[in-house]
């Protein structure tokens, strides 16, 4: 979709019930720091982008300042709570989350790493810092009413995932379809996760020790499917986690639907 732009891709085109996600209004990216001048000029000119959101923490986004975009508001909405996990001592050293590819196969043998991998995503959706974060952006989108937004975090899989897996489920989209657009990150991550695995394997890591490369490398699966679970079991579905945790009611999923779906 975007030349300078990994993980670029349109929710449009995905099937909800007996309608279709309008295409060039939604788009999920990983970082636009080395997005070309042409892609700059599309999102501009092609999908008038109004909104850009930007889930990183505020090192990653100065790290990799994203490029503007004539026309479009740049939001930065950290989902992940840095200060917090500093407090618990559970924070990951700064210079190797900037750089985690560089530690990932020493990280993945750390039991709190293992449990970080596994706790990532029910923590973004659990968490009251994230769900603020994330209400603001289902907010916000509720009020754009021309154009496209686009939302990212770095590599545009985990943050950027539950951002889309949001929209979907507030569009009615049923979990598999939800894990399905989720899955797609797989793809275009493989042969760096199939990079670290065998040098997993070659360090003498298991199953677990892979579940962490898959998880930060790519997407987990598994992990996601038992954050989609948490919320039927306690909100009864997206729809129910939108309205309680963060207000999101029936006129608002109706603006969404008038808006991004069609026959």
């Amino acid at each position: 979709m975007l030349e300078g732009v990994i993980n670029a891709r349109d929710l449009g085109g995905i099937r909800i019930g007996g309608k279709t996600v309008r295409r060039g209004l939604l788009l999920r990216t990983a970082h636009l720091n080395q997005a070309s001048d042409e892609d700059i000029r599309r999102l501009s000119e092609e999908y008038h982008l109004r909104k850009i959101f930007d889930f990183r923490t505020f090192q990653e986004a100065s790290a990799q300042p994203d490029r503007p975009v004539p026309g479009a508001e740049h939001i930065l909405l950290p989902t992940l709570d840095i200060e917090a996990e500093k407090k618990s001592g559970e924070a990951v050293p700064e210079d190797v989350f900037l750089n985690l590819q560089a530690h990932i196969v020493k990280l993945s043998f750390m039991k709190i790493f293992q449990e970080k991998g596994r706790q990532l995503y029910p923590s973004l959706i659990l968490s009251e810092f994230s769900q603020l974060q994330y209400a603001t952006f289902m907010h916000l989108i509720v009020e754009t009413q021309d154009g496209a937004v686009l939302w990212h975090c770095s590599q545009g899989k985990d943050r950027t995932g539950i951002g889309a897996a949001l929209i979907l489920g507030a569009l009615g989209a049923d979990n598999e379809t939800i894990i399905e657009d989720f899955d797609r990150s797989n793809v275009i991550y493989r042969p760096l996760v199939d990079h670290f695995i065998a040098q997993v394997e070659e360090a003498g890591g298991g199953e677990e020790e892979k579940e962490v490369i898959r998880a930060f490398m790519g997407v987990s699966v598994k992990n996601f499917r038992h954050a989609l679970e948490l919320i039927d079991a306690n909100w009864g579905g997206i729809p129910g986690y939108l309205e309680e945790a963060m207000g999101i009611g029936d006129d608002d999923l109706a603006v969404l639907r008038r808006r991004y779906l069609e026959d």
